[in-house]
């Protein structure tokens, strides 16, 4: 381990309450309304990440997110949520922000994918 990096360790994670849609618009600099929670920009387009109605037919994502005690300098930390779902077969969408990760899973595998979580160390609060 390289000095000056902490060791990353098993997070507190909560489920973020709503339901999300992960939207690609191909050719959009910048959604057209203001109902977004993230916003993803890339050669290929924008990725859009936007609470999604109970009567919506869209895809629902849950959200996990940390507890934001980790630093942007922990090596590792999406790796410790991202790896064990990923060996479960469980899809994600990985979001970052300065404070914690939210990691998007699809919402009729969630309480598999905090199980899965749990297994690996984590703290999972529904």
């Amino acid at each position: 381990m390289s000095e000056g990096f902490p060791r990353a360790v098993a997070q507190r994670l909560h489920v973020v309450p709503g339901r999300f849609a992960v939207e690609h618009l191909p050719h959009a600099t910048f959604p057209e309304d203001d109902d977004w929670i993230a916003l993803i920009r890339a050669p290929e387009g924008l990725t859009v990440i936007r609470d999604v109605p109970e009567f919506a037919e869209a895809e629902r994502w849950a959200g996990f997110y940390g507890d934001g005690e980790r630093a942007p300098r922990v090596p590792g930390t999406p790796a410790e949520i991202v790896g064990p779902l990923a060996e479960a077969g469980i899809p994600l969408f990985v979001a970052s922000t300065y404070h914690a990760d939210l990691v998007l899973v699809p919402d009729h595998r969630l309480k598999e994918a905090a199980d899965v979580l749990r297994d690996a160390g984590h703290r999972v609060e529904l």
